[in-house]
C-alpha cells in the first residue's frame, strides 16, 4: 500500500517537529555505520566530527549522517535588549544541555543555528552594520560595498513562483538517530515555542548504500510509490543516482569559514570568525525523466561533463582536483556538444583556481572545491510541515526532492557558483540554452520552490547574534 504523509502533519508546529512519519523507515531501511568522534566540539557550528570514510571505485567518500531537519521560524518576541539578552541565554542553555549529551558527529548530534537577513534588520541594524563584513571579491566586482550575507535571489532557471524566504532562524539537525533528531527539536522547538514562530518543518534522508544492498534512496522511494522509484541503481546514495559526497569533491575542513580564504573582511570586526554562509532551498527532482529519458552516458553527460567515459553502472566518478573542469573547457564542451555537465559548469566557480595559503597558514591546492554540501533527499511536498500551506504549495502526498544546504564562505561566493550552472562563467561569459534544452544539464529536472540565505556564527555567537551588544 501507498505510504502518506497525512496522519503525520496536524497538530502544532512544535509537535510535529519531533514526529518521523514517513522518515521512521531510514532506521528500518538503513543501519547507521560505524563511528568514531574524537569529542571535540570545534569553533564552528556547521563542521562534524566523526565523518566516516570509505572508498568506492577507488575514490574517498564521506558517509553523512542518515537522518536530517531544518526548522525555520520568525521570532516572536519584543524588540528591546532586555528581551533579547533573556532570549539568547535561554537559547543558549538549552544549546549546552543537547551539548552535554551528544557529541557533535553524527554518532550524536549535529547542531547549526543560522541567522536570515530579517533577524539582523529588524533586532541589531546598528551592530550589524559595524560587525557584519564586507566582501571584498564580491565589493571590489560590483563597484560597490557587499556584505557577506544578502538577501537570497531568483536564478535564470528559476521559476517565477520559487519562494524568496524570509525567515528569522533555520535550525539544522544531522545524526545517524531519528530519536536524537527529534529530542534535538524538542527542546529547540518545543521547548522554545515562546520564542519562536515555526515557519516550516523539513526532513529528510541521504546515503545508506556504502555497504551494499538496495540503499536509502531506492526504499524510501519504492515505499513513497514514486514514479521511476524502481530505476534508481542499488547502492545509490541520492535519487539521481551518482555519489556526490567524494571528500575531494567537498570543500575541506575550515575552506568555507568567512576568513579562511580572505573574501570576507574581518579587518573592522572579527565577531563572526569562525562562522560560514548557509544557502537553503528546496527542489523536485523529475526520477522519472531522468531515468526513463536519459540513458547511461546520458546522465552522465549531465551530471559530469559531456563525452566523459566512464564504465556502465559505475556510480561513484572521480571528482577531485585533476578533474576538475577550466572555463575554456566548458566553453569548448559548450561549443562542441551544445551541453555543460553540472559539476563541470560548476567547477570554475567552486572550484580555487591558484593555490591559496589560508588565514592560518594552511595551503589549499588549486582545483581544491570550497563550498561544503549538506544537502539530503527528501519526500516532503514541499515541506514536511508548514504554517502557510496555500503560500507554500503543501500537499501531503510525497514528492520527490532535495533540501539543498549548503555552506560559502560568502552570499556572492554561492551565487557566483549557482550562475555558473546556469552557463554564466565567473568572468561573465554567458552560454545561451533554449528553454527545455537538453544541454541545460539538471536544471531541467528540477523545480526550485523556495530559496533563503542565511549566516551561520560561530559556535560562541550562535544564539542571538550581536544582541548582547545592543544597549
Amino acid at each position: 500500500m501507498r505510504l502518506t504523509r497525512k496522519q503525520f502533519v496536524v497538530g502544532s508546529a512544535a509537535s510535529v517537529a519531533a514526529a518521523s512519519g514517513i522518515y521512521e523507515l531510514v532506521d528500518r531501511f538503513g543501519a547507521s555505520p560505524p563511528r568514531v568522534a574524537s569529542g571535540v566540539r570545534p569553533p564552528e557550528q556547521h563542521l562534524l566530527d566523526g565523518v566516516q570514510v570509505v572508498r568506492d571505485n577507488g575514490v574517498q567518500v564521506l558517509v553523512p549522517p542518515l537522518h536530517h531537519e531544518v526548522v525555520t521560524a520568525k521570532l516572536q518576541i519584543a524588540d528591546d535588549p532586555a528581551a533579547l539578552r533573556e532570549a539568547g541565554q535561554e537559547m543558549e542553555n538549552a544549546l549546552r544541555g543537547l551539548e552535554q549529551r551528544f557529541d557533535a558527529s553524527p554518532a550524536g548530534l549535529g547542531i547549526t543555528i543560522a541567522w536570515g537577513p530579517s533577524y539582523f534588520e529588524q533586532y541589531v541594524p546598528a551592530q550589524t552594520a559595524k560587525h557584519l563584513p564586507l566582501d571584498r571579491r564580491a565589493s571590489a566586482t560590483r563597484g560597490t560595498a557587499v556584505r557577506v550575507l544578502e538577501d537570497a535571489v531568483r536564478f535564470p532557471s528559476d521559476p517565477e513562483s520559487t519562494r524568496l524566504e524570509q525567515n528569522d532562524v533555520a535550525v539544522l539537525l544531522r545524526s545517524d538517530s531519528l530519536d536524537r533528531v527529534a529530542f534535538g527539536a524538542k527542546t529547540l522547538v518545543h521547548d522554545l515555542r515562546e520564542l519562536f514562530r515555526v515557519t516550516s518543518i523539513r526532513k529528510g534522508f541521504v546515503g545508506g548504500g556504502f555497504d551494499g544492498g538496495p540503499g536509502l534512496p531506492k526504499q524510501m522511494a519504492t515505499a513513497a510509490g514514486i514514479d521511476g522509484a524502481d530505476l534508481i541503481p542499488d547502492g545509490s546514495e541520492l535519487f539521481f543516482g551518482f555519489t556526490s559526497t567524494q571528500q575531494a569533491g567537498l570543500g575541506p575542513s575550515k575552506i568555507a569559514n568567512l576568513e579562511t580564504l580572505g573574501y570576507a573582511d574581518l579587518d573592522r570586526s572579527a565577531y563572526f570568525a569562525r562562522g560560514t554562509h548557509m544557502h537553503l532551498s528546496h527542489l523536485f527532482e523529475d526520477l522519472a525523466a531522468w531515468y526513463l529519458t536519459l540513458d547511461f552516458q546520458s546522465r552522465l553527460d549531465t551530471t559530469f561533463r559531456p563525452g566523459l567515459a566512464v564504465p556502465q553502472g559505475i556510480q561513484t566518478v572521480p571528482q577531485g582536483p585533476h578533474q576538475a573542469q577550466t572555463e575554456p573547457e566548458v566553453r569548448r564542451d559548450y561549443v562542441r556538444y551544445r551541453q555543460i555537465g553540472h559539476s563541470g559548469s560548476l567547477q570554475p566557480a567552486s572550484r580555487l583556481d591558484r593555490d591559496v595559503v589560508a588565514d592560518d597558514g594552511t595551503v589549499y591546492r588549486k582545483g581544491t572545491a570550497v563550498p561544503q554540501r549538506a544537502d539530503f533527499n527528501t519526500l516532503d511536498n514541499p515541506f514536511f510541515w508548514t504554517a502557510d500551506q496555500a503560500g507554500d504549495a503543501y500537499s501531503a502526498e510525497p514528492a520527490a526532492g532535495l533540501h539543498f544546504v549548503i555552506f560559502n564562505p560568502t552570499s556572492d561566493d554561492f551565487r557566483r557558483t549557482r550562475l555558473a550552472m546556469d552557463g554564466i562563467m565567473p568572468d561573465g561569459t554567458r552560454l545561451a540554452f533554449e528553454t527545455g534544452s537538453a544541454g541545460r544539464g539538471f536544471n531541467r529536472l528540477l523545480t526550485t520552490t523556495h530559496r533563503q540565505n542565511f549566516l551561520v556564527p560561530p559556535r560562541e555567537h550562535r544564539s542571538f547574534p550581536l544582541s548582547e551588544l545592543r544597549a
